[in-house]
């Protein structure tokens, strides 16, 4: 691979020229932005940012650039947790800001077709007059960027009944590197014709190509929901309590996982001063029924407090009925991150397992923790077996954070491995999680996706060094 090239004032101003100079940041002044995005403390300086506006505007950009060898990070919101915005080769960002019109709701159809950088709840927002609904919705929901969820298949709470993004991309508009502009599929609920681009590119974090639009599938939206808060004596109770619901034929719309210091923190860190927890509790669920009909849907939630009756501290729930009640507990949960942030230098770990699983890997997390010395705050969406670990630094020795804690990490891994599990479940690889993947992947897989990169973006300038180890 030859080296990059160096942007130089030539470049800069045929960006500008292209683009517009309101378009085109390339003063160090103007960078610091995106030069980091929510994975730790990281920071990778790109030369020039970039906003386009339409689709031939990027097709003239990664053109110039792949003739240049010049890197380019396609940026949404810069919510990452893997790192996958950071221009860790310099070169461009290539931000979607203003790529960003929701271009068509298609009632009819249950469609939407926008671009890359609306954000996700304003698309919630727009749908509700339609009486429509788009059910991912990460924690970051409020600032979130529709085609950064496509670039990391992105979940959320609403995943454990209707599945995550990659249940809803219909059809894409890419950008290949040399420029030339493709459809990747069909804008229909059926797909079989050939090999399933669409799907290639979900996930693929910005490495194979730039996405300029999506089409979305809709579904109708149910018009009333509730929120119960279920406490227990024991982690391992609360993911118990899990399967008991599905095995009642109990289909929550969310079904959220907290131990207790992950409620307290986000409790204290949101100024919450209406919600006090049990001192008796170690972990809470939060689950989400929703029903066309209220009648039947308190008949529901009457069924589910009957379920889970012989755990001691879930015989009184907390139900959230208004909608100022339901964001307060919504944002307890969807803040835990912050909080836990906030506190101290972390680590967060995406891991997820079959459901089933969940109880014996919180139990061997905090085997694990107790063996390298760290503390240990999860929760995570608890019926798709998805649980985030955010390791907590503390007190630990920088020296034993930096050299052991790698270890540790390959420890919890393997445990996912080994409970059928794998390393994210929906925060993709990007650039921290990469060296982790020879866990769970056999060099034969990296021959297929070095071979996959190449045959997009032979030239390497998307994103390079995400996803794919650099031992393997």
């Amino acid at each position: 691979m030859l080296p990059y090239h160096k942007i130089n004032n030539e470049d800069i101003a045929f960006f500008q020229e292209l683009l517009g100079k309101e378009n085109v940041l390339h003063h160090s002044s103007q960078l610091y932005d995106y030069a980091h995005d929510e994975t730790e403390n990281l920071l990778f300086y790109p030369e020039v940012v970039v906003f386009p506006e339409n689709t031939h505007q990027v097709s003239e950009l990664l053109k110039y650039c792949n003739q240049l060898l010049i890197p380019v990070t396609t940026r949404g919101s810069g919510t990452s947790l893997s790192g996958g915005a950071l221009p860790v080769c310099g070169g461009i960002v290539l931000s979607t800001r203003k790529l960003n019109r929701i271009l068509k709701i298609d009632a009819e159809n249950f469609q939407a077709i926008v671009e890359p950088g609306v954000i996700n709840y304003d698309l919630q927002k727009a749908l509700e007059s339609y009486g429509l609904f788009y059910p991912p919705d990460p924690a970051s929901w409020q600032i979130c960027t529709i085609g950064g969820n496509v670039a990391h298949a992105s979940g959320g709470p609403k995943a454990v009944k209707y599945g995550t993004t990659r249940d809803y991309i219909l059809n894409l508009e890419i950008v290949l590197p040399n420029g030339e502009i493709l459809w990747t599929g069909a804008n229909t609920l059926k797909y079989s014709t050939a090999y399933n681009l669409t799907h290639l590119l979900i996930g693929s974090e910005g490495t194979l190509a730039v996405i300029t639009k999506i089409v979305l599938k809709l579904v109708p939206k149910i018009p009333h929901n509730i929120l119960l808060l279920f406490s227990f004596e024991s982690e391992i109770d609360a993911c118990k309590a899990v399967n008991d619901l599905f095995l009642n034929y109990v289909v929550p719309s969310a079904l959220e996982f907290m131990e207790r210091d992950a409620i307290e923190w986000s409790i204290k860190y949101n100024e919450i001063s209406n919600i006090t927890i049990n001192e008796k509790t170690n972990a809470l669920l939060l689950i989400e029924l929703e029903n066309k009909d209220k009648e039947k849907l308190f008949e529901e939630a009457s069924y589910v407090n009957e379920i889970l009756q012989k755990y001691p501290l879930a015989t009184e729930p907390l139900m959230a009925e208004t909608e100022e009640e339901k964001n307060t507990l919504w944002k307890i949960r969807r803040k835990v991150g912050e909080a836990v942030k906030s506190h101290s230098i972390y680590k967060e770990e995406d891991t997820v397992v079959p459901r089933a699983h969940l109880p014996e890997l919180l139990k061997q997390v905090k085997t694990i923790g107790k063996k390298f010395g760290f503390q240990s705050v999860c929760y995570g969406h608890a019926g798709d077996g998805n649980l985030h670990v955010n390791i907590i630094k503390g007190n630990m020795p920088d020296e034993k954070w930096e050299k052991e804690l790698p270890i540790a990490i390959s420890e919890i891994f393997e445990v996912c491995r080994n409970l059928g599990g794998t390393i994210s479940g929906e925060h993709g690889i990007g650039w921290v999680q990469k060296n982790y993947l020879p866990i769970v992947f056999k060099p034969q897989h990296f021959h297929l996706f070095s071979s996959i990169k190449k045959a997009f973006d032979p030239n390497n300038i998307l994103n390079p060094n995400k996803i794919i180890p650099d031992k393997w």
